[in-house]
Parts: C-alpha cells; sequence; structure tokens
C-alpha cells in the first residue's frame, strides 16, 4: 500500500506549526513563570530531574524506533496480520520497561543530593520531588503508550501532535494557575501527572477509531523478533551517545558550576531547542513517507527527495541561525531583565547558533537513514561522540577560566557533531543505500550551503545591531530587520531551491 506522502506530509507539517506554536508560547511563559516567582534554583532543578529521567528512557532501548520501521514494510505489503502481531510484541515490551525505568529510578533517589553543587531550598523534599517526576516519566509505559506507532508507522503522526497541542494548552494553562495562585512547586509537579494520563488516553481513542483493524494480537514471527531486538542493540547505542550529549551536559553544568549555571544554560538551550522544533517539522513530517517510499519506490526517486528536501532544510535552518545571531543578547536580556547572573558575554550566543547549525543541518540524513533502518553501520559512532563529548566537557571545565567554562560544554558537543557524528552516520547512509558517489554530490551541497549560511549570519547581524532601540519595542525592531534582510537575501541564494519546494509541495499524493 503506497502511501500518499506529499498529502501526509503537508498534514504533519501542518499540525506540527500549531504543536510548535504552542511548545514555544506556553514554555517559555511557564519557564518565565518560574524565574519569577520561584527563582533560577527551582528552574535548576527542574532541568536536572529532566536530565535524570532522560538518562533513564535509555531502559526503552530504542523499541519505540524499531517497531516503527520494522512496521514500514508491512504497511507497504499490507500486511495487517504481521502489524498486529508488531504491536502485541511492543505492549509486552513497554510494560517490562516501565518497571525497570520505575525500580531504577527508586535506586538513584539515595545519590540525587550528590548530583548538586550547593545548596538546595531549604522548604523542598528532594526525594519525594523526585519520586514524583518519576511516576510521570515510567506511567506512559502502562498506559497504551504501544498505541501511537501505529499512528506513526502509517504516516499519520499529525494526529498524535494534534493531541499532544490540545494536551498541552490546556495543561499550561492549568500550571500557570496553580503557580501563580500556590507559588506551590509539589503542586505544579502533580498536575503534570494528570496531563501525562489524559494524553495517552486520547492517543489509544484515535489510534482506535482510525485502525480499528489494527489490535496487539498474535504471535510475531521468529525472524522477525530477531531482526527488531538485533535494530534495538544498535539503537540503544545511538541512544546513550545522545543522551550523554544533553543530559550529562546538565549533569556536568550542576555537579560543577551548581544549579544556578543550569538555570542559565538552561536558558540558552531553551532558544535553541524551541526553533529547532520549528526546522524539525521539515524533516520529521515526511519520516514515515520515507520508510514506505523505501519500498514503494526506487533509490534514483528516492535520492532526488532526499536532496530537495536535504537543500530545503538547510535554506530553512540557515534563515533560522541568521535571525538567531541577531536577537539572542537582546532577547535574552529582555527575558532575564538584563539579571547579570543570567546573562553571558556574546560567545555564548555565537557558539548556540554554531552549536544549532550543524546539529540541523544533519538531520534530514538522519530522518532518512532511520526510515531505511541503516543502525548498525555506525553504532558505535554515539559512544565515540558520547565519550569525546564527556571528555572535551570534563577537559574544559577544569581548564578554562571561570566565565568561560560553560562555554567549554557548549563547544565539547558541536565539536563531537563535526569531528565524529557527520561523517559517521553520512558514510553509513551512502554506503547502505544511495551509493558513496552520491555521498560526494551530498557534502558539497552541505559545503555550499555552509558558506552561504555564514554570509547570512554576519549580515544579517550587523543590519540588526544598527537599528536603535531597547526594550521590547526595540526587540520587534531588530527582529522585523533580522527576519526581512535574512528571507531577502535568502531568496536570492536559494531561488531555485525554494522554487522547487514550493512546485513540489503543490501536488496532492
Amino acid at each position: 500500500m503506497k502511501l500518499p506522502f506529499v498529502r501526509n506530509t503537508k498534514r504533519n507539517l501542518a499540525a506540527g506549526v500549531l504543536n510548535q506554536g504552542i511548545g514555544l508560547l506556553f514554555p517559555f511563559l511557564n519557564r518565565t513563570l518560574f524565574l519569577w516567582l520561584l527563582g533560577p534554583e527551582y528552574l535548576g532543578l527542574n532541568g536536572l530531574f529532566r536530565s535524570v529521567l532522560g538518562m533513564l528512557s535509555l531502559a526503552e532501548l530504542g523499541f519505540n524506533t524499531a517497531i516503527v520501521c520494522s512496521m514500514y514494510k508491512p504497511i507497504a505489503d499490507d500486511d495487517r496480520r504481521m502489524v498486529c502481531a508488531y504491536l502485541a510484541f511492543y505492549r509486552t515490551v513497554y510494560r517490562w520497561i516501565g518497571t525497570i525505568v520505575f525500580a531504577v529510578g527508586l535506586c538513584l533517589m539515595p545519590f540525587l543530593r550528590m548530583m548538586i553543587h550547593g545548596d538546595v531550598p531549604s522548604d523542598l523534599d528532594l526525594h519525594m520531588l523526585f519520586l514524583i517526576h518519576l511516576c510521570n516519566s515510567s506511567l506512559s509505559y502502562f498506559l497504551f503508550a504501544y498505541r501511537g506507532p501505529v499512528l506513526s508507522a502509517h504516516h499519520r503522526g499529525d494526529v498524535v501532535m494534534n493531541i499532544r497541542s490540545a494536551v498541552q494548552a490546556v495543561q499550561y494553562v492549568t500550571v500557570f494557575l496553580v503557580l501563580l495562585f500556590t507559588r506551590d512547586y509539589y503542586a505544579y509537579v502533580a498536575t503534570t501527572v494528570l496531563f501525562t494520563v489524559a494524553g495517552n488516553l486520547l492517543v489509544l481513542h484515535q489510534s482506535v477509531r482510525l485502525f480499528p483493524e489494527i489490535s496487539p494480537r498474535g504471535a510475531l514471527p521468529p525472524g522477525a523478533r530477531r531482526r527488531v531486538l538485533s535494530d534495538v542493540k544498535s539503537i540503544f547505542l545511538h541512544k546513550i551517545g545522545g543522551a550523554i550529549s544533553y543530559s550529562a551536559d546538565n549533569i556536568v553544568v550542576s555537579a560543577f558550576l551548581g544549579l544556578a549555571a543550569v538555570a542559565v544554560y538552561g536558558n540558552y538551550y531553551y532558544v535553541v531547542t524551541s526553533v529547532a522544533g520549528l526546522v524539525g517539522l521539515l524533516y520529521r513530517s515526511p519520516q514515515a513517507g520515507f520508510g514506505n517510499r523505501i519500498h514503494t519506490e526506487s533509490k534514483e526517486a528516492n535520492f532526488a527527495l532526499f536532496m530537495r528536501m536535504t537543500c530545503l532544510t538547510l535554506v530553512v535552518t540557515a534563515w533560522c541561525a541568521a535571525v538567531m545571531a541577531a536577537l539572542y543578547q537582546p532577547f535574552i536580556g529582555l527575558w532575564t531583565k538584563h539579571d547579570p547572573s543570567m546573562l553571558r558575554h556574546v560567545l555564548t550566543p555565537v557558539l548556540m547558533v554554531l552549536h544549532f547549525y550543524v546539529n540541523q543541518s544533519r538531520q534530514m540524513l538522519l530522518s532518512f537513514k532511520e526510515a531505511a533502518g541503516i543502525w548498525k553501520q555506525d553504532q558505535w559512532k554515539p559512544l565515540v561522540a558520547g565519550a569525546l563529548n564527556l571528555s572535551l566537557n570534563l577537559s574544559f571545565i577544569i581548564l578554562l577560566p571561570e566565565d568561560y567554562k560553560l562555554d567549554g560544554v557548549i563547544f565539547s558537543t558541536t565539536a563531537a557533531y563535526i569531528l565524529v557524528q557527520l561523517p559517521w552516520e553520512s558514510r553509513a547512509l551512502f554506503a547502505t543505500y544511495f551509493g558513496l558517489d552520491k555521498g560526494r554530490r551530498y557534502w558539497r551541497t552541505q559545503a555550499v550551503h555552509a558558506v552561504c549560511a555564514a554570509i547570512l549570519c554576519v549580515v544579517t547581524w550587523g543590519a540588526a545591531r544598527a537599528v536603535p532601540g531597547d526594550g521590547f519595542t526595540g526587540l520587534l525592531l531588530k527582529a522585523l530587520v533580522a527576519a526581512t534582510v535574512a528571507g531577502a537575501l535568502s531568496a536570492v541564494l536559494h531561488r531555485r531551491t525554494l522554487r522547487d519546494a514550493f512546485v513540489f509541495f503543490r501536488r496532492k499524493s
């Protein structure tokens, strides 16, 4: 069964734009309220718990990704029996994972205080708070989380995103009111648990409504089970590397620099993740469609699509990077009320923009590689990159002056991307699927776009810097100038790419 690639991608993009709008506005208001009402220590504690639980999520091992990728072929073959068998296997696995996450979390509780440098707010019970966070994290595994991949594998991620948007909007409004009227961190954390339950139940309902013929039943053949487990081993190594890249950064900053530094790092990183979420729509929305096309289209047709989507993503990434370069410091200053303890020197946003561009420039390749189920060929890449990242983190923390230690942590991750991840993962995709000759064309495209991105950032930064004025009005004027200059220059430099994308997405299937 060939799925309608363009139509489903446009659905996913539309749902993703709404979801990212909510994901940008409400967490920003929530984070601001944290800073103003509770203080940076509470915000840092929240970031630390998310990082620890992010490490615990490694217990999922990659079954979600492996099962979704395994479903692409039976869906293309219209083999419902096999899809149901995968779902039954996935349900069993998730119940075990939920149990393991909760048990390991309990074992970590005695060591929480060792992860924090300096004082902890005296009115908080670290262990009780972590237990609530842990329950929220592990609960999803027992509440029908296995139904989400049915929608994702059929290229209907828009359904999941629409549910997530609705739940998040109500959740953040509720949390906002709870914090505003009670200023009680315990009430804030407990409220999030209720919305986790609500979101999972809604996904279950929609999955059953759209695909009533698919339910967890039947046994997975031994060969298929072995393939899933083989993929899981490789995906697990990828997940370890990803966890080290961010979670370990937060933990290192907390252990050596304190909770206030975690809050500062979190504020700057929040801008990157927020903008990356918008760019991510371009490579997440078509992923299941890639998986379907791999089994229904030729390699030549798929390479043409891959390059078209890569060029479009690079253009959007460069535009975002240029606007970020122009607005980073003015935005952070306005957001934190120019608090000297929350505002960094100019090198920090420069490194954040570099981190953003390098990471986003590789994501379309990763999306196609995942859709093709290519895991084993670069399974050791994340561990090598993670080890390099962690060793550079610790080295810079020890060697750099106090004002630049945090910059060393940021640069460590970017260095690992450039030196290890990008070369290794690109070779894995082209050597396995497209062919190494196509890889040379891909890297020429990357190099040209990188030079254009650097020019775009410098010109846009200079234009915004020439705009006078401070405060909210000044920031709006700078944003208008930056967006206009970056947009006009992008249109000149990449007119062919933009015209090609416009024509392609006017198609109906």
